[in-house]
């Protein structure tokens, strides 16, 4: 038996249409953008070597680089989208970190970005010691100030030191000014205010020194010693109310403090004190005491020199 073979129509032959490639086609310069950026510090002077990273939204890194001599740096051909844009070295000792920050592309453009680095804060330490032993005190409060305005308030800890970050504004530093407002306990205020210079990144040391109470002052419920009152020395004369008590009245010092109770006492034996000024009238009774024994005087005189007239007619 002789076999047969049967033979298929032949198909149609179609070539298929390519499926385009979304990761292998790029985007065309209108369709993508950029981020330019210009590096700077407070005093406007630009900052070579700074390094930024580009995050894309889910956190991979889009782009990276840093600035160069002329402080800018450029992220080119940018999936249209929102960045997230992080400074990772200002490439200065002085200057610090800004924060991180969105960024937002959009096809066909460049974003310009201006970023201001500030200078690095200095770091402030403050101690209160005794002016003559150096013990370090703690409870000392100051201000510390630049200008008009008070910039932080510190207080010395059980250690007796305190420390804290302190702006700084300018390459070459700030001037502060330090003034104690509250001693440590069992000392006096340091008064005068000091000053002090802070440059970028820097630490500094403020020192106040603080020296002990010595006021001896008696307290308003002690009198002094050695110099007695003008109710102590009027306590010990009784008065007629008290018979021989010496204690003073409760109100002495008031009453003492009167015109009137200053007054010396009477010396023993005088007359009591009426209110009325006597002395017109003791004078005018002497006055005719006199008088009157002037003319007994005269009259015995005459009489004697009557007797003797007479006296040889007798005879």
């Amino acid at each position: 038996m002789v076999g047969t073979v049967s033979l298929a129509p032949a198909a149609a032959a179609q070539t298929p249409e390519p499926t385009p490639s979304t990761s292998s086609v790029p985007l065309s310069t209108a369709e993508t953008g950029g981020v330019t950026i210009l590096k700077k510090d407070p005093g406007g002077d630009v900052l070579a070597g700074a390094s930024f990273t580009l995050l894309d939204s889910e956190g991979r890194q889009a782009a990276s680089g840093k600035t160069n001599t002329d402080g800018q740096l450029a992220f080119e051909d940018l999936a249209p989208g929102v960045y997230r844009l992080k400074e990772v070295s200002s490439g200065s000792l002085l200057h610090d970190l800004v924060d991180d920050q969105d960024v937002i592309v959009t096809p066909g453009a460049d974003t310009p970005l201006t970023i201001i680095d500030p200078y690095k804060p200095a770091t402030v330490t403050l101690k209160a010691r005794d002016n003559k032993s150096g013990k370090l005190l703690p409870g000392s409060t100051v201000n510390i100030g630049t200008g008009d305005t008070t910039v932080l308030t510190l207080t010395t800890g059980v250690g007796g030191t305190a420390s804290a970050k302190l702006p700084v504004n300018s390459r070459t530093g700030t001037h502060f000014w330090v003034k104690e407002t509250k001693a440590p306990s069992g000392y006096d205020l340091y008064k005068p205010s000091m000053s002090f210079t802070a440059k970028p990144g820097s630490p500094v040391t403020v020192t106040v020194t603080n020296a002990k109470t010595t006021s001896t002052a008696p307290r308003s419920s002690e009198k002094p010693s050695g110099k007695p009152t003008t109710d102590e020395s009027t306590s010990d004369k009784p008065t007629p109310d008290q018979g021989d008590s010496t204690s003073a009245p409760s109100d002495a010092a008031v009453v003492a403090e009167t015109p009137s109770s200053t007054a010396s006492p009477a010396p023993e034996g005088t007359l009591a004190h009426t209110g009325a000024d006597a002395t017109p009238w003791l004078l005018g009774g002497a006055g005719i005491l006199l008088a009157a024994g002037a003319g007994a005087v005269f009259a015995a005189r005459r009489r004697r020199v009557d007797d003797d007239s007479d006296g040889p007619a007798r005879s």
